[in-house]
């Protein structure tokens, strides 16, 4: 879904949703995906419900070079997005581009520095979003963009496609076309309704593997369970 002729973060910013209702459709999108790829290695969504002892993050990746990290906290939340072929990507010019991370507030530093999010001692990233718990909205830097033949200048239209367009159907047809199978519907509406997990869905979804199967991604997903 375009979200106009030019999309940037400043139009993902607009569309994302309070930080509570964000997380928990990151949670969603991994317990889907773990359904439909028992194997960690092919999903594209993830979440760690206890990636630190006060943290927790949901991540994509492409398989292509391109990923995002949501890290959750007391303090709000933060967006890193890395689209490798952005005429932004800081291995362009071996730095940082003007503006991406100038503005973002100390205490989300370390959710774009970590090491785990860097490469050669780079920040792996072209877009940026926050929101502190005491906002009210999402906030992004300010940022002059490459020139405007670039239509998705910062990777942020491709990214965040699930972020902003968080409807079953749009998750349908981005598994259908990633796994390249049918993705019944109506188990992709129950788990984003947030309603427990059971044998009947996961059987909908995959008739390869069953709930106990996925004992350790619940556990580390925190999904709930009938």
């Amino acid at each position: 879904m375009r979200l106009d002729e030019r999309v940037t973060v400043h139009d993902v910013a607009r569309q994302l949703p309070e930080i509570a209702v964000l997380r928990e459709h990151c949670r969603s999108l991994a317990i889907l995906e773990a359904v439909l790829s028992p194997e960690w290695s092919g999903r594209g969504h993830s979440f760690n419900d206890r990636w630190s002892e006060k943290e927790s993050m949901a991540s994509m990746r492409s398989g292509s070079g391109d990923d995002y990290s949501i890290v959750f906290s007391a303090a709000g939340a933060c967006v890193r997005g890395f689209d490798h072929e952005s005429p932004m990507s800081p291995y362009v010019e071996d730095r940082l581009w003007p503006g991406v991370l100038d503005e973002v507030p100390d205490v989300f530093r370390p959710c774009v520095e970590d090491p785990a999010f860097s490469y050669d001692g780079l920040p792996r990233v072209t877009a940026c979003i926050w929101r502190e718990t005491g906002d009210g909205s999402w906030r992004t830097g300010t940022i002059d963009f490459p020139g405007e033949a670039t239509e998705d200048p910062d990777g942020s239209e491709y990214l965040f496609q699930l972020l902003v367009d968080r409807s079953p159907e749009a998750f349908q047809r981005w598994a259908e076309d990633n796994y390249e199978v049918p993705v019944d519907l109506e188990a992709v509406r129950h788990v984003f309704s947030r309603r427990p997990l059971t044998e009947e869905v996961v059987s909908a979804l995959n008739s390869e593997i069953t709930l106990a199967d996925l004992a350790e991604d619940i556990a580390e997903i925190g999904c709930p369970m009938s």
